[in-house]
C-alpha cells in the first residue's frame, strides 16, 4: 500500500482482460507486513485461476515462503513484478524455499538477453563480483552509456543544453534491454520479458 504498488496494481487492472476476482494492498515501509496468511485463504477462497503480486524486498520472499506453505505453489499460478529477481532469488534459494519455482515474472531486462551489450555486461559483472547482476546494475549501466552518448554528441560542451537535450531524446546508445526508444512522453519504449524460475 505505496505509490509504487499502487501504480503496479493500477497498471494491471487497466490492461488485464480477465476478472479479477480480489484485491488487497497490505501494509509497506519498516513495518512492513510479512504475514500473508489471511490474504492468501482469501485467494484460495476466491476461485481465482492465478495470482499476481508485486512485493519487492523481504516482503516477497516472506510471500514466495506463504505461498508455498499454503499449498499454492502448482496449484495457482504464481504471477509478480520486481519479487522474485536476481537480488531475491539467490536468497531464496540458500533459504530452500521452493515456492518460486514455476512462477512468472516480467522485466525489462535478463541476464541471458542474447545481444552483444548484455553479453559483454553480464560477463565482466561476473569476472568482478562473482555474481549475476542485478536489474538494477543493468538499469545503472544503461544510465551510464545514455548519458555518455549525450555528452558525444555535444562534445563533452555540456553548456549546450539544447543539443544536449536532443540527443538525450535519441537515446542513441547500445541497451543492454535490446531495443530502447523513448517515446513522445519521455517514457521509455522497450520490450518487457517474460521469465519462469
Amino acid at each position: 500500500n505505496y505509490a509504487a504498488g499502487k501504480d503496479m496494481v493500477a497498471g494491471v487492472e487497466r490492461t488485464f482482460k480477465g476478472e479479477i476476482v480480489g484485491r488487497d494492498m497490505t501494509k509497506w515501509g519498516a513495518d512492513a507486513q510479512l504475514d500473508f496468511s489471511a490474504e492468501l485463504s482469501k485467494v484460495k477462497a476466491s476461485g481465482a485461476e492465478a495470482l499476481w503480486v508485486f512485493y519487492p524486498g523481504k516482503a516477497g520472499s516472506a510471500l514466495i515462503k506463504q505461498y508455498e506453505q499454503a499449498g499454492l505453489q502448482g496449484v495457482l499460478p504464481l504471477y509478480s513484478v520486481f519479487t522474485v529477481d536476481a537480488l531475491a532469488l539467490p536468497k531464496l534459494q540458500e533459504a530452500n524455499i521452493q515456492g518460486a519455482l514455476g512462477s512468472l515474472m516480467t522485466q525489462f531486462w535478463a541476464p541471458d538477453l542474447d545481444n552483444p551489450q548484455n553479453q559483454q555486461f553480464v560477463s565482466n559483472f561476473k569476472k568482478k563480483y562473482g555474481r549475476y547482476p542485478s536489474f538494477y546494475a543493468a538499469q545503472s549501466y544503461d544510465a551510464i552509456y545514455f548519458i555518455n552518448s549525450a555528452v558525444e554528441a555535444v562534445e563533452g560542451d555540456l553548456s549546450k543544453t539544447d543539443e544536449m537535450r536532443t540527443a538525450m531524446e535519441k537515446a542513441d546508445f547500445p541497451s543492454v534491454r535490446g531495443p530502447f526508444s523513448f517515446g513522445n512522453n519521455h517514457f521509455p519504449i522497450q520490450n518487457f520479458y517474460l521469465r519462469e524460475v
